[in-house]
C-alpha cells in the first residue's frame, strides 16, 4: 500500500503543478516574472514529493510538461512564444486526460438494429 499512496501523492502533485501553471498562463493579464517566481515555488512543493516511476500517457506528459516549463523557465525567450507554447502543451494534456473518460455511446440501439 506504501507505494500506491506515494504513486497518488506524486501523480496529484504533479496535477497541482500543471493546472497552476495553465491557470497562470490563461490569465488575460500575463506577467512572465510572475509566472517564473510561482513555477519555482510550485517545484519546490513537488520536490518535496519523492518521484515515483509512472506507466500511463496521461502521468508520463504531466512529468514531461513539468520538465519542459522547468526547462523554459531556466531560458526564458520572449513572452508571447513562451506564451502560446505553454499552452499549447497544457492544453494538449487537458484533451489526453478528457480523452480516457468514459463516453457514452448514444445511438447504440441503431448499431444492433438486425430488422426484428
Amino acid at each position: 500500500m506504501q507505494e500506491k499512496e506515494q504513486r497518488v501523492k506524486y501523480v496529484r502533485a504533479l496535477e497541482r503543478f500543471v493546472k497552476s501553471a495553465a491557470a497562470l498562463l490563461k490569465r488575460e493579464d500575463f506577467n512572465l516574472e510572475l509566472f517564473i517566481l510561482r513555477m519555482q515555488k510550485n517545484y519546490t512543493v513537488l520536490s518535496k514529493v519523492p518521484a515515483v516511476s509512472l506507466d500511463s500517457p496521461y502521468t508520463r506528459a504531466l512529468e514531461d510538461y513539468v520538465n519542459f516549463v522547468l526547462e523554459t523557465i531556466k531560458n526564458p525567450q520572449e513572452k508571447e512564444v513562451v506564451l502560446q507554447v505553454l499552452l499549447k502543451e497544457a492544453n494538449a494534456i487537458q484533451k489526453l486526460k478528457t480523452t480516457s473518460s468514459y463516453k457514452k455511446n448514444k445511438h447504440r440501439s441503431k448499431i444492433y438494429d438486425d430488422g426484428y
